[in-house]
């Protein structure tokens, strides 16, 4: 039976809002209906769909919430921009009601995860042995906080179920970002206060390196990366978007989970898009892997966070993937690496299983 997966970071709202993608057809009829279109130019191929989901034994998704800086827009077709404070939060209370409503009309499909005993139940029947369907958990996590127009607005955010966020994309009035450099202000600090005071889980993911070091030394809750690669192996490139090795060890000091991006922009130093595909494989994307295991003397930090569909897809991505069904074709690459299947259901589940665990109350 395959391990079930738990995936760090989808952007399934974006890409519904966006492009009108409908995640209950599979990802291929879904190309195939924009394959005339320019929607596979500004994101991708799709990789997603509930078909894929379920081929790929996937159980979770962290699911996120949104909001593109207006100065960063890639043009007029990107619907879930933002120039204000109120625009912004408009924007996350749009996707918001999106997974409300994917969930509410798919009971049998998928379940926004609010409490630990409702992912327990969940993951239990995925770990059967039953050939019945199972549902997918959803778990929200605020991917930037744009549209908190003041720190105290999380509390309202986490009665509406989301669990983990992350203070800065670009960068912003909390902190630096991938973009924009700055250290934690005083309501920056605030937010964590508030976030670790409700049990959320904070992802470093946009961060520089200046404020996620800052914010792992005071952040007394859980702490993830939900969608990175090893800084180290691609040579200086992509620069504060991509994670150090000082990074890396503090969020496994901290027990804390890093998700592998399977993009190859973020695998490969030498990739670009006029490159041949062949040239990034499976072996690079457990490069990444296998360098946090190292780093940190152990597969307990290390996990899967695909980034699909957020503007990466098909055909940017290993070569050995299709579509997320893939994913299970690491488990005999990890193997002829040396990994043993205690290791290999860490990586595709247990380790952010933990976290879960953490982010959800009682």
């Amino acid at each position: 039976m395959p391990y079930p997966i738990i995936d760090g970071h989808e952007d399934l709202a974006y890409n519904a809002i966006t492009f009108g993608r409908d995640y209950l057809r599979s990802a291929m009829d879904t190309r195939a209906a924009e394959k005339y279109s320019a929607v596979p130019e500004r994101g991708g191929e799709c990789m997603l769909g509930w078909p894929d989901w379920q081929n790929a034994h996937v159980a979770v998704i962290f699911c996120t919430l949104f909001a593109m800086p207006k100065r960063y827009q890639g043009g007029d077709w990107e619907k879930v921009a933002y120039g204000t404070l109120d625009e912004a939060h408009v924007v996350y209370q749009k996707q918001l009601d999106y997974y409300q409503r994917l969930a509410g009309d798919n009971p049998l499909k998928f379940r926004i995860l609010h409490e630990k005993s409702q992912f327990q139940k969940l993951w239990q029947g995925w770990h059967s042995d039953s050939e019945a369907i199972n549902p997918i958990g959803l778990l929200l996590l605020m991917e930037g906080s744009e549209g908190i127009q003041a720190a105290s607005e999380m509390e309202d955010w986490y009665e509406r179920g989301v669990r983990i966020a992350g203070p800065a994309w670009a960068g912003n009035r909390f902190c630096g970002g991938t973009y924009e450099p700055g250290r934690f202000t005083s309501e920056g600090r605030l937010l964590l206060e508030i976030m670790a005071d409700l049990g959320m889980g904070l992802d470093i993911a946009h961060m520089t390196e200046e404020s996620a070091l800052e914010a792992l030394d005071c952040f007394e809750g859980p702490v993830l990366a939900s969608h990175v690669t090893a800084r180290i192996l691609m040579k200086g490139k992509l620069g504060e978007r991509l994670l150090t090795d000082t990074t890396i060890c503090q969020v496994a000091e901290h027990d804390g989970v890093i998700g592998i991006m399977p993009y190859n922009k973020f695998l490969d130093p030498e990739w670009t898009k006029t490159s041949q595909r062949d040239k990034v494989s499976l072996q690079h994307y457990i490069d990444h892997i296998d360098h946090v295991c190292q780093l940190t003397g152990s597969s307990q930090y290390v996990a899967i966070g695909t980034d699909f569909d957020g503007t990466i897809g098909y055909p940017e991505v290993p070569l050995e993937l299709t579509t997320i069904a893939d994913l299970q074709k690491l488990e005999p690459n990890l193997i002829e690496r040396g990994y043993k299947q205690v290791d290999i259901e860490r990586i595709f589940g247990l380790n952010w299983a933990r976290i879960i665990e953490r982010v959800l109350p009682a």
